[in-house]
């Protein structure tokens, strides 16, 4: 390992670890993605109060490490912003890419993508007919517009959001 690369190596590890902390104090809200279950599972503090079933990137398997490749992240990350009108409904943007994802497609010399958003399925029928019954997204988590209704009205920006493999 070199001199330039060994502090980026231990930086990475650092972020990771601390990125790995699971604690969430009573009543905190935080959400919880389980890729391979296909849910979306919103706490508080250790209480899960909401779960519905979710479709993911059109390549679900594995962690989203660029942009283009269908995949929806993987780690801990949180909500960015609210997007009251966004195409698809409404939108809870998370904060990918993190620190770490931008690290490990910058060695590989790729962008890592962006825009991870949690949303409805809005205007597009054929996705509202057959959700989730397939994964079709870019790489977000998709809900029932019903759904991110719920989700909207109790998530805050700050919010922690899990994405298990």
């Amino acid at each position: 390992m070199s001199w330039i690369t060994a502090p980026r190596t231990f930086l990475l590890a650092a972020l990771l670890a601390c990125c790995s902390f699971n604690g969430f104090a009573a009543g905190e809200t935080w959400i919880r993605i389980d890729k391979s279950a296909r849910t979306l599972t919103l706490f508080e503090g250790e209480t899960p109060v909401l779960e519905f079933p979710v479709a993911l990137g059109r390549n679900p398997i594995g962690p989203k490490q660029q942009q283009g490749d269908g995949k929806t992240p993987e780690g801990r990350y949180f909500i960015l912003s609210r997007l009251r009108n966004s195409r698809f409904h409404r939108a809870l943007q998370v904060s990918y890419p993190s620190l770490a994802d931008q690290m490990l497609a910058d060695a590989r010399g790729v962008p890592p993508g962006g825009q991870i958003m949690i949303h409805g399925v809005g205007p597009n029928a054929r996705a509202a007919q057959l959700h989730p019954l397939f994964d079709w997204t870019d790489g977000c988590i998709a809900v029932t517009d019903a759904q991110i209704e719920e989700l909207w009205s109790r998530v805050p920006v700050g919010t922690p959001v899990d994405i298990l493999p």
